[in-house]
């Protein structure tokens, strides 16, 4: 019975943390839209009756923003404004860490070495699992996802040889997991030429 209600509050908290920050994003975005309207409005009364011009252009102008904000930070001085917000605000947010490192993997952008995709031997199988971090004595945390919900799992500290680190997009083994482990073969045919 325990192990049903640790599972149940497991994929529960998996869900929140996927959910919460898509509708938050979601919500900051119309919030933004809604208060540009207004500003808007002259030049949306240019546009034909049947369209919503001004939603369409308050939506252009926040994505303007976001593209301009971006253009911004990757100036040295951008670079160093954001910085200093993300160690004095953002980080003291549980979770940001986490989905920044998350996001960053999704795009492509990260340099950092963690959330590299790998397959763990676990009890007498091999699961797929992301290699976090390696520590000084060659032993590796990973951190096994649930089913299908990737963000909720199970961190464990392994020896070298239980870890097999695969050469696979982060997103290929992502997918894998919130598919119910569709696509695994292609997770195992990456460690089989790693091997050779």
């Amino acid at each position: 019975m325990r192990s049903v209600r640790e599972n149940i509050l497991s994929t529960l908290v998996g869900g929140v943390l996927v959910v919460v920050p898509v509708y938050l994003a979601l919500l900051l975005l119309l919030k933004a839209v809604q208060s540009l309207a207004g500003l808007v409005r002259p030049i949306a009364m240019l546009f034909p009756d049947w369209l919503p011009g001004e939603n369409i252009l308050s939506l252009l102008l926040v994505l303007v923003l976001c593209f301009l904000v971006g253009v911004a930070v990757r100036t040295e001085m951008g670079r160093s404004i954001r910085e200093r917000l993300e160690r004095s605000l953002f980080e003291r947010i549980p979770g940001y860490a986490l989905f920044k490192s998350l996001t960053q993997q999704m795009a492509g952008a990260s340099h950092e070495n963690v959330w590299k995709p790998a397959l763990a031997e676990i009890e007498e199988a091999l699961v797929p699992a992301f290699i976090i971090e390696e520590l000084e004595d060659g032993r590796f945390t990973v951190f096994v996802p649930s089913v299908p919900t990737p963000l909720a799992g199970t961190v464990y500290v392994l020896t070298r040889d239980r870890v097999h680190p695969l050469d696979v997009p982060f997103t290929t083994a992502l997918k894998s997991v919130s598919r119910w482990g569709s696509g695994t073969k292609e997770l195992v045919a990456a460690m089989r030429t790693q091997g050779r």
